[in-house]
């Protein structure tokens, strides 16, 4: 065996650009969630594009500035949330992606360990954007399936 044997091919070098791409779409997939778990808002500005936009139950915002007010705005430093996010699939064409992933987001408020006080299901729908920093979200747009809104906060 020689050493061009051993060696990745053109079609396992662009395979394993790939999976990088994907790892690297996916871990700002998983970022967001945190930040918006933690009240990090300002964090969002190392996840989005600067001309990004939003679409949420909480309303629309176009323009990195817009989005993170946006999602201070809708998530209070009173609560405590967990987002969940699973099954992240991630499309690559060149230097720009389409994302799906499925969101359970918790609201809990209270002391201690408050039980839950709403919960929605959600579908993520994300374009991403290749960028000199790296890969960015340049969009978001959530579809709700499900809610649990109890009567009494």
């Amino acid at each position: 065996m020689t050493i061009s044997e051993t060696r990745p091919g053109p079609d396992a070098r662009h395979q394993l650009g790939d999976l990088v791409d994907r790892d690297a779409i996916t871990a700002l997939v998983h970022r967001l969630g945190a930040c918006m778990d933690e009240g990090r808002f300002d964090g969002l500005r190392t996840i989005f594009t600067g001309d990004a936009t939003a679409s949420t139950p909480g309303g629309r915002a176009d323009g990195l500035d817009a989005v993170v007010a946006q999602a201070a705005r809708n998530h209070s430093a009173d609560d405590r949330i967990q987002h969940v996010i699973t099954d992240v699939v991630v499309d690559l064409d060149g230097d720009t992606a389409t994302v799906r992933a499925n969101l359970v987001v918790t609201f809990a408020r209270g002391a201690g360990l408050p039980a839950p006080r709403r919960q929605l299901g959600e579908v993520y729908r994300f374009t991403a954007r290749r960028t000199p920093a790296g890969w960015r979200l340049a969009s978001v747009e959530t579809t709700p399936v499900w809610q649990v809104w109890p009567t009494t906060p």
